[in-house]
């Protein structure tokens, strides 16, 4: 199957040439007819791309809270990482853990945001996940700089992407290639060795288009004995065939090369020195390849056909020598029983201990068409969207325990050998439909989405004769139907009132619902709930817009881990009811374009509320070491009360940005104990809430099509505790950069 696999995306590379040296069909057209479809009606709003929004005038019809963050702002406030950008959208908590946002933690409206769970990430409509279905945790995750903007929808509209439908979907669009030849390169550089390199050149010959972008990123991370390397490269491919087809093929290839631990600090080693990283010789080496081939059909004004074939292989090998900050040897500190036996204590560290190579590949691939199709009755538009999807994924996982150094073969000491030898497979197909009834001022969005998928799970340690070597295998099946309804209202002033009602699914990990020693089904139901929203958006005068939104999601059975996640005596159960609810506020205000001036303020504002986020159903904590406790009423871990953004800036007519921007989080818990005095092992305890400030001052010179930039992050250099999950994480320290972009 990995031959046929990596067959399957060698063949999509293939096609790249063939679409620069294709002809465009001939026909009888007229010459007006005859032009190609970019230069004709602008290709960009027909080059086949699945979008969850699209541009920011496209929200006022959205049934459902939603934000776009474009390139203009993050290019004018100089991003860092993604954590950052996303942080500008009301409602999402995105915490820091090794620096560079390699692996994103994002929570939606007080979801667990540990490796992003609960949230579908795609690109360009494709899932981006190397798991969506059968372990959708993200410990990928691609540069800022490939993409063009971001979008961000809560709604109820999510359930037409699936399969996750609980908290969100973040769509990130990459750029299509300029109608004129052309490109930028911009180069970065700052304290802790950082280095950012990024080119980007493309264009359109004829009815073909193309585009590379290359990102080179590297430098220290949040904490000291830590670095990492990055390299990314993008190919986009666009043939415009004739007035009614188009082709885009998409290859991409990511390295990375990380110097990076898995484990966090405990109380006392966060006290001494917070920025310590006693794992100095843990390593992540990840390499990912990826590839789409999308064709568009436009057959009748208003109505298009978009099919997306696409497929990825990620491989990563990280090596560690602890998971979580409870397994250090020996360490009075904490609880013996948890210690390694084949460490002799801290002194031996890097010695005795043995390296953990925690070895993974995914194999990822699928297809899917949609339909969306606008047509007319009694002068009202109307709308239909529709698709499918056949999806499937692999993934290969082994764990072998080497001795030190890091070793790629099976080690000899005490907790030396192969510890999991894993295939599990999913195959899903689904579909949906939405239809868009409007009536003058009033628009109605019924849909439903199905999922069907099919779990399997061999372990390959249990290799035996009696089943041929073949191991222990188990699988099962799981369909789930998923509607949803959004109602718009257009109100005079540019005003939307809308609100809607979905279901949240998400499907439970292979892992967890197979068992692992003799393949039979583990009594675990997906996560379903009920998700509500109300609100109003409003673009009452030019330059001022605001968005505001009540949301409430009712879960019948949220799985929340004990510990969180992965941290000492996590025990996945399904956790009863819990209870999101809060208020939303997205502001944007523009002085230049309100007056009319050259000169301009403006204000940024992302706010959440979130006084409600709690076990309401009957819980019991279950960590490891602790007695059995109800935890009924408690609130959720890592669902802050508070989160906001603001950014506050003036730009000059001769090129001058200046901007300051405000992240503020509050204080939250780490376990559903809601524990408050901090742990020896520093995995539980409140953690404190805290503001940080970042900086940024552009200055374009539009002549040479240059702008030279400087920023600072954190800029107070504000210390403060990011995370708990696996022993206590710092969160970014304060950071210079400079550097130029250069347009040609």
């Amino acid at each position: 199957m990995k031959t046929t696999n990596q067959l399957f995306l060698v063949g999509l590379l293939g096609v790249t040439p063939l679409l620069l040296t294709a002809q465009p069909a001939k026909n009888n057209e007229t010459a007006e007819e005859s032009q190609p479809v970019g230069k004709k009606v602008g290709y960009t709003g027909l080059l086949p791309r699945v979008q969850v929004i699209g541009d920011e005038d496209e929200l006022q019809k959205i049934p459902g809270s939603g934000t776009v963050v474009n390139k203009e702002e993050l290019e004018a406030a100089r991003v860092f990482t993604t954590n950052e950008a996303l942080r500008k959208v009301s409602g999402l908590n995105v915490r820091d853990e090794e620096g560079f946002a390699l692996r994103p933690n994002i929570g939606i409206r007080g979801l667990n945001p540990n490796r992003s769970t609960k949230v579908l990430l795609l690109e360009d409509g494709i899932p981006l996940s190397f798991a969506p279905y059968g372990d959708n945790a993200s410990y990928y995750h691609p540069p800022l700089e490939r993409f063009n903007r971001i979008e961000v929808l809560k709604g109820a509209g999510q359930i037409k992407f699936g399969p996750q439908t609980v908290g969100g979907v973040i769509n990130y669009i990459t750029p299509e290639p300029p109608a004129e030849p052309g490109g930028s390169i911009t180069l970065t550089g700052g304290n802790r060795e950082y280095f950012n390199g990024h080119f980007q050149y493309g264009g359109f010959w004829g009815n073909a288009g193309f585009l590379m972008d290359y990102n080179r990123k590297q430098g220290q991370g949040a904490r000291d004995n830590t670095y990492s390397t990055t390299n990314d490269l993008n190919l986009k491919n666009v043939l415009l065939l004739n007035n009614f087809h188009a082709l885009t093929v998409k290859n991409n290839v990511y390295t990375e090369d990380s110097q990076v631990t898995y484990s966090g600090l405990t109380a006392a080693e966060y006290k001494e020195d917070p920025r310590q990283n006693p794992f100095k010789n843990d390593t992540m080496k990840a390499k990912r390849f990826g590839s789409s081939l999308a064709h568009a059909w436009y057959f009748q004004p208003g109505a298009d056909v978009t099919t997306t074939v696409y497929g990825s292989i990620f491989q990563r090998d990280w090596w560690r020598q602890s998971s979580n900050s409870n397994q250090r040897p020996n360490d009075a500190s904490n609880n013996p029983s948890n210690n390694d036996p084949a460490c002799g204590g801290m002194a031996n560290l890097h010695t005795t201990c043995g390296n953990e190579g925690r070895l993974r590949e995914y194999y990822t691939y699928g297809i899917e068409p949609r339909l969306k199709m606008e047509y007319f009755v009694k002068g009202e538009k109307q709308e239909l969207n529709t698709g499918l999807r056949a999806h499937y994924e692999i993934q290969d996982r082994k764990q072998i325990n080497g001795d030190f150094p890091k070793s790629t073969t099976p080690g000899t000491s005490p907790n030396g050998g192969y510890k999991e030898d894993n295939e599990r497979r999913v195959t899903a197909y689904s579909a949906f439909i939405d239809h868009r009834f409007g009536w003058g001022a009033l628009s109605i969005t019924p849909g439903a989405r199905i999922e069907h998928m099919r779990f399997e799970r061999t372990n390959r340690l249990l290799g035996t004769q009696a089943n041929q070597g073949k191991g222990v295998s188990g699988h099962t099946e799981l369909t789930e139907v998923v509607p949803g309804i959004g109602v718009n209202y257009e109100a005079p002033a540019n005003t939307t009132f809308f609100t809607g009602v979905h279901k949240g699914f998400s499907p439970p990990r292979v892992e967890d619902i197979i068992n692992n020693t003799n393949g039979t089904v583990v009594d675990l139901d997906p996560e379903r709930s009920i998700n509500y929203e109300a609100g109003v958006r409003s673009r009452p005068v030019p330059g001022l817009s605001l968005e505001t939104t009540y949301f409430r999601m009712d879960f019948e059975n949220q799985i929340v881990p004990a510990s969180v996640a992965g941290g000492s005596g996590a025990t996945l159960t399904n956790s009863g009811k819990t209870l999101h609810q809060g208020l939303e506020a997205d502001i944007k205000l523009a002085s230049g374009e309100l007056l009319g001036s050259q000169h301009n303020f403006y204000l940024t504002t992302a706010y959440t509320f979130l006084p409600t986020a709690k076990y309401v159903g009957t819980r019991y904590s279950a960590i490891s070491g602790y007695s059995t406790q109800k935890v009924t009423g408690n609130r959720l871990p890592y669902a802050p009360e508070h989160l906001l953004t603001t950014t506050i800036g003036y730009s000059h007519p001769i090129g001058i940005d200046l901007r300051i921007e405000q992240v503020y989080v509050a204080a939250m818990f780490s376990d559903d104990l809601n524990t408050v005095t901090e742990t020896a092992n520093g995995q539980r305890g409140k953690i404190p809430g805290y503001a940080i400030y970042n900086a940024a001052v552009n200055y374009t010179y539009a002549p040479w099509g240059t702008t030279a930039f400087f920023t600072v992050k954190n800029l107070t250099d504000e210390l403060y505790i990011a995370d708990r999950t696996r022993g206590i994480l710092p969160g970014t320290p304060r950071l210079f950069q400079a550097g130029v972009q250069v347009k040609f």
